[in-house]
């Protein structure tokens, strides 16, 4: 396997509202997000809100060994969590750019309205004059509402500002497009690899969106491999493969034909290719589309030997290969289906009665 242990861009992961979550639902979000590949955790405020216990959150978050940074425009929380080890602010534009400066750590210098990319001259200007740590969001913009527009002021930023740290906020695309975001979050890595956007922003709140930093954490890693080796991202790392598979095999019709002509034992051998499911043990091979019909054919031609427990096996089986017929996914008996990095493991029905000291021969039958 290739090496893709390295990786340039930074990921923070944002606690989205985190005044109306408790504190068991906060730690257990941020131990998530550093597990999935977060190296900062961003505690999002409420806009228009005051929260009085910013600091404290802070103050554990950062005791339970997170990096922490401040998603606020209100004074008071900022304060409070800076002076509880919050390590970077989100953000400053000219509203706040007269005491947010002052505060002795990194800010994220944004434009004060996305068009206007102009007014991030003169923060970045009164920023560099009083030598506070600075990086830039020039504000991905969502589909719909100037998003091709706000890719060009990226790399607007990198030509104007060639030495500057520059952050790019993905969930204007990720929360806001609804499709599956592994893709988008390859394509935004590579984009901030080749433009050498050092940071992203990401969050986790819509369901489709659920797996988005674990994703992003791979998709860095991808993108620098196959930037810095001038290789294609393709035949590297499957983790991102998710919906399909990369690659199917299957036996073919003769073959399948050949295998059921030699079958003599009542075990029941499942297969899902050529559009449909494929069933056969020594008393005979059944095919078709429709699980259930499948399954009463099998039944009738020995209905003895299919007890409750066999039963439940075949019923399990059947709905991994029909779903990996639906989704062009590669299906194996007494196999977990591939979900790139979310495949979860998976303990057959053999081995678990090999490890419960049964009779192995009634397994898959």
């Amino acid at each position: 396997p290739e090496d893709l242990s390295r990786y340039d861009i930074e990921i923070l992961a944002e606690i989205n509202h985190a005044p109306f979550l408790t504190d068991e639902e906060i730690l257990r979000q941020a131990d998530h997000y550093r597990e999935n590949g977060a190296d900062l955790i961003d505690v999002g405020c409420v806009p228009g809100e005051s929260w009085a216990r910013t600091g404290e959150i802070v103050k554990m978050l950062v005791e339970a060994g997170h990096r922490i940074s401040i998603d606020s425009f209100e004074r008071s929380e900022v304060e409070s969590a800076v002076a509880n080890g919050a390590e970077l602010i989100l953000s400053c534009n000219h509203t706040n750019l007269d005491w947010v400066s002052r505060l002795g750590v990194e800010v994220v210098a944004i434009p004060d309205v996305p068009s206007d990319f102009e007014s991030l001259h003169s923060i970045v200007e009164e920023l560099t004059k009083q030598g506070t740590p600075f990086r830039i969001d020039p504000i991905l913009e969502p589909i719909g509402y100037g998003f091709a527009a706000s890719l060009e002021r990226y790399y607007r930023a990198r030509r104007v500002f060639p030495d500057v740290e520059i952050m790019m906020g993905i969930g204007n695309l990720t929360e806001l497009t609804e499709v599956d975001t592994a893709g988008m979050n390859v394509l935004l890595a590579a984009l901030c690899q080749e433009l050498k956007i050092q940071s992203v922003l990401a969050t986790e709140v819509i369901n489709w969106a659920r797996s988005a930093i674990g994703e992003f954490n791979h998709a860095r890693r991808l993108v620098k491999y196959a930037i810095d080796n001038q290789t294609l991202p393709k035949h590297v790392d499957y983790q991102l493969v998710m919906l399909r598979d990369p690659k199917l095999k299957e036996l073919g019709s003769e073959a399948l034909e050949n295998l059921a002509a030699q079958i003599r034992d009542p075990n029941y051998r499942i297969f899902a290719e050529e559009n449909a499911l494929h069933v056969m043990n020594r008393d005979g091979y059944w095919k078709g589309t429709d699980p259930f019909e499948l399954f009463d054919q099998f039944q009738s031609a020995n209905p003895k030997d299919l007890d409750a427990s066999h039963a439940f096996y075949l019923g399990y089986e059947m709905c991994k290969a029909m779903t990996a017929l639906t989704l062009g996914k590669l299906y194996q008996q007494d196999q977990p289906l591939n979900w790139g990095f979310l495949t979860q493991a998976e303990i057959s029905a053999l081995d678990r009665r090999r490890e419960q000291g049964e009779d192995t021969q009634c397994g898959p039958r």
